[in-house]
């Protein structure tokens, strides 16, 4: 269990999701406690990670999303040892067991399309046991009621969050965080 996690989204349950380079200043300058960086590339990583941990804030990088690093183990290990961000963000099963292995906080992040997709996503939650699930969208209650409740994993909701009420709804039915690239909801 990352406490550290934990502690830091229970504080401030909304997270600044960076998905444009432009908006890494904004999220900085935000009352959000946590980033969830989902651009990026081997050029420019270190210094993104530096800069947002300069800033007293903690970053999780969402690992496929990252251009110029194969998805696998190596790339994980290299960006775990070099760079040092605060835990990973990943789709792939197979990354959140090597990050688990390795210590590192590791965030799987799950699209909920259908039932078939929701009852692939609990099992493998309790194939991989991450940290936290990031699932998209977030704007489905009774989903974040559900995988919550058959998981036992926290959950955070992320995509198509769009105003205050669809922060409270999510937390409401359990979500312990929200993950957004909004910028008015960074501040709410």
């Amino acid at each position: 269990m990352n406490h550290k996690l934990y502690e830091k989204i229970e504080a401030n349950p909304v997270i600044a999701a960076v998905n444009s380079m432009e908006k890494l200043d904004l999220a900085i300058q935000s009352p959000c406690e946590i980033v969830f960086l989902l651009t990026g590339n081997i050029f420019n990583l270190r210094k993104i990670i530096d800069k947002v941990k300069n800033a007293d804030m903690d970053i999780y990088v969402h690992l496929d999303l990252m251009e110029g690093f194969s998805k696998d183990m190596m790339a994980l290990k290299y960006i775990h040892e070099n760079m040092r961000p605060d835990g990973i963000i990943t789709t792939k099963s197979s990354l959140v067991k090597t990050a688990r292995s390795m210590n590192i906080c590791a965030i799987q992040r799950f699209f909920i399309l259908d039932s078939l997709s929701l009852e692939r996503g609990i099992h493998a939650i309790h194939n991989t046991r991450p940290d936290a699930i990031e699932i998209l969208p977030g704007v489905m209650p009774k989903i974040i009621k559900k995988i919550h409740h058959e998981t036992k994993v926290p959950v955070i909701g992320s995509g198509l969050i769009i105003d205050k009420e669809d922060v409270i709804e999510s937390l409401k039915a359990g979500a312990m965080g929200i993950s957004t690239s909004k910028e008015e909801i960074w501040y709410m």
